[in-house]
């Protein structure tokens, strides 16, 4: 016979009253229908069409529609990391919880069937949009008089909120504090898991690319005409295009937002990481894109082309290209020469057919180094690519000799161009800018070894404004340069 101390102790149960938790912004730090409409637009892009007349048949139409047409990765949604610690604690102490959402309830029964802690789900059912008052009548009319604890976010759950025998919120709208308040509803218990929202914006917009549109300043130093006049109109466009990047890489990032959230580093990304809400996204790319080409207005038009030029080519590899062998990267560094042009355009000063020449070999080489960079992470971690780029881990060597190759190219290109007929022009002492080939070989050789070491960030634009020796290079290069001029 046991003793009563080898007897397992029944499971305290703090309340009799179910736990019902809603999902969206809740349990889920984003919305899932917008989630899944910005899955539907990247994958599928016809049936994205449709939305429109799915619209007229109601909300819960609409969400069961997506649902047919997409599956979210539900075990790489972003979870309010908190609550769930919460739920599953209630969960082990005997507690009956239910998933009380808006959600479609397919993918809602997919999310309770991961998380494995539901006692049962009440969702919408493609005629009834299970929020605010329809929420609280399948709730009422499920538990009774017994009554039930509630977890919201937003305004539509102050109804039920304000009905709860206890109301707790999770990372809560702004909007809906005032409303709890004036309310008078006592709220028990607050789940914050999101970054701050400084923190946030900057990094989607990410400041740190803005670093590329430096090469808009490049023609007009090159050729040796610096003015006041034209150092306004070259800041100016700097300002338009580091704006109109922004914009693009929000864009991006919204289109890959369930693909980011399977990747080891971009998951933590503001949009993927649900510290931004994909709404918020499109008012900043809104703003900024106006903004952008507001700005361009002031300056000579073909900038304004070479803009547009921009535009349509990041929107078009954002949406298309990025998954295209070979294209991808030819496409990365065509980006890069259309800065350069853009910031002849802006300037109006001509771009030299060896400038060009340089560029698109140099530009080549980098952006092979960024998709050998992911390649050979992920050969290192054991893992295959899941981004649909189309690129195989055993295509790493090849991808090494092309990009290897076109760094060197680079550097020929740049030698042959010392001894042109335009270099004695631009510089007293051209036989010294000979010291810049074996620092671009000692820089371009560096990445490469690096790189096939796993030691190069996937973004080699970041390893080039954050590694040291880099900067020393870049240093040296601006003082070979000018002591070649004197």
């Amino acid at each position: 016979m046991l003793k009563e101390s080898q007897i397992a102790a029944e499971p305290e149960i703090r309340t009799s009253r179910p736990l019902c938790v809603d999902l969206d912004g809740t349990l889920v730090k984003s919305d899932t229908l917008v989630d899944s409409l910005l899955v539907l637009m990247r994958t599928q892009p016809g049936s994205a069409l449709k939305v429109f007349r799915w619209v007229l048949d109601g909300k819960a139409a609409l969400k069961a529609k997506v649902s047919e047409h997409v599956s979210l990765d539900v075990a790489n949604l972003p979870y309010n990391r908190s609550l769930l610690a919460f739920l599953e604690e209630e969960r082990g102490m005997g507690r009956s919880i239910y998933l009380a959402t808006g959600a479609d309830t397919r993918l809602a029964r997919r999310i309770a069937d991961h998380l494995g802690i539901f006692t049962g789900v009440l969702a919408s059912d493609g005629s009834t949009n299970l929020i605010g008052n329809h929420k609280l009548a399948g709730l009422q009319s499920k538990f009774g008089e017994a009554g039930y604890d509630y977890i919201g976010n937003a305004r539509p759950d102050l109804p039920l909120l304000e009905h709860a025998g206890e109301a707790m919120l999770a990372n809560p709208h702004g909007s809906l504090l005032p409303q709890v308040r004036s309310r008078n509803i006592r709220i028990q218990r607050h789940f914050e898991d999101r970054s701050p929202l400084r923190k946030s914006l900057l990094k989607a917009i990410r400041l740190h690319q803005w670093a590329k549109n430096v090469l808009i300043f490049v023609p007009v130093l090159l050729a040796h005409v610096i003015n006041v006049p034209l150092a306004l109109k070259a800041i100016l466009a700097f300002f338009c295009f580091s704006l109109c990047a922004s914009g693009t890489y929000i864009i991006n990032d919204l289109l890959d937002i369930d693909a980011d959230r399977r990747h080891s580093k971009k998951r933590y990304r503001p949009f993927a990481a649900g510290d931004l809400q994909a709404s918020t996204g499109l008012v900043i790319c809104i703003l900024f894109l106006a903004a952008a080409f507001a700005g361009a207005l002031l300056l000579p038009g073909e900038f304004l082309l070479w803009l547009g030029v921009y535009l349509v080519c990041t929107l078009s590899y954002s949406l298309l290209l990025k998954r295209v062998v070979l294209v991808d990267v030819l496409m990365l560094s065509g980006l890069y020469t259309v800065r350069l042009l853009a910031g002849g355009a802006a300037t109006r000063t001509d771009i030299s057919t060896w400038l060009a020449g340089f560029s698109v070999f140099l530009f080549f080489s980098l952006a092979m180094v960024k998709r050998f960079s992911e390649l050979q992470n992920l050969r290192e971690q054991g893992h295959h690519p899941s981004n649909g780029r189309g690129y195989l881990v055993a295509d790493i060597e090849q991808l090494r000799s092309f990009g290897t190759a076109s760094a060197y190219a680079a550097v020929v290109v740049f030698s042959l161009y010392i001894n042109g007929s335009s270099t004695t022009k631009l510089y007293a002492h051209p036989v010294r800018m000979w010291l810049m080939v074996p620092l671009m070989l000692f820089w371009l050789s560096r990445v490469w070894l690096l790189a096939s070491r796993g030691e190069m960030d996937e973004d080699p634009v970041i390893f080039a404004v954050t590694d040291r020796i880099s900067l020393l290079v870049g240093i040296v290069a601006a003082t070979i340069v000018i002591f070649a001029a004197l």
